[in-house]
């Protein structure tokens, strides 16, 4: 049975493994030549580790906090005012190294050379279960067959040839609400997995699922030829290829054995939406403002 989780699983000597990008970046001074080893977007995660070790708040939703709330080791302060609960707890070494990553990172866009050949946060995730984060298992009443869709429309882009369905009877598991819509992920009938909205509106019985999407909406453009799915768990199947550059909408990032960037585009005229590997886009770049 396909088990969803709100965070990556993984063996327990895994967690101990990978829990950590810098595990001594508290306690060490990093140079810049250790830090042009990484690539541009691992070391962002690197510099809100640094934060994260002392429970920083992320925005809800977005790509750290995603990330960090699957940390073994991460509990976020019950005060989210990190100007009082976070930055006092840092220590010397970490006020330098907070200093040294935010200058390479500088180099790198005033040079466009954003190491891309360089580690990468995302080998980190090369093993464990295909399991998707942020999904939890959700009952709904049975006897139902519910109309899936890729994005929060009626008029987006549908699967199995425009006839998508979930059977209620079935497992269903959820990530949360968007304008009355519904994400959830299930298995079809031919043992894939299919993740898509369905409207508010069709469901019958009450819905326990109360939490609230929240998406970046960020224009990026597609560095390398890659297959946009909807299906992140099994078969990788495909719903279009994206070229590199192409225009799309990043949304957000999931994780499971694989790293995942959720985008929008459009596919034979419809809006749809799916997962493509972590890597395979250009998103905006933005400052060094923690949590962005």
């Amino acid at each position: 049975m396909l088990c969803l989780l709100l965070c990556i699983v993984l063996p327990v000597a895994s967690l101990a493994e990978l829990s950590y990008l810098i595990a001594d970046s508290d306690s060490r001074k990093l140079s810049e030549d250790e830090l042009w080893q990484w690539d541009y977007e691992s070391l962002g995660y690197i510099l809100n580790e640094i934060f994260a070790r002392h429970g920083y708040n992320f925005i809800p939703g977005e790509k750290y906090d995603y990330y960090f709330r699957c940390m073994p080791w991460y509990t976020p302060n019950e005060n989210p005012d990190n100007q009082a609960a976070c930055y006092p707890k840092l220590n010397s070494v970490e006020w330098y190294n907070e200093q040294q990553v935010k200058e390479v990172r500088r180099q790198m866009r005033a040079t466009n050379n954003y190491n891309p050949g360089g580690k990468s946060v995302w080998d980190y995730f090369s093993s464990g279960f295909d399991t998707l984060q942020g999904f939890e298992y959700l009952q709904l009443k049975a006897g139902q067959k519910l109309a899936v869709y890729s994005a929060p429309s009626r008029s987006s882009w549908q699967g199995a040839n425009g006839k998508a369905k979930v059977s209620t009877n079935g497992n269903v598991w959820a990530a949360g609400w968007e304008n009355g819509w519904l994400l959830i992920m299930y298995e079809t009938n031919s043992g894939s997995v299919r993740v898509g909205y369905v409207d508010s509106g069709d469901i019958k019985g009450n819905v326990t699922e109360n939490r609230r999407l929240t998406y970046d909406y960020s224009p990026a453009t597609v560095n390398a030829r890659c297959t946009l799915t909807d299906d992140p768990a099994r078969t990788n199947s495909s719903i279009v290829i994206l070229q590199p550059g192409q225009t799309v909408t990043y949304l957000s990032s999931y994780f499971n054995r694989s790293a995942w960037d959720y985008v929008e585009t459009i596919a034979e005229g419809k809006t749809v939406r799916g997962f493509i590997p972590a890597g395979c886009l250009d998103i905006a770049q933005s400052d060094d403002t923690l949590g962005k």
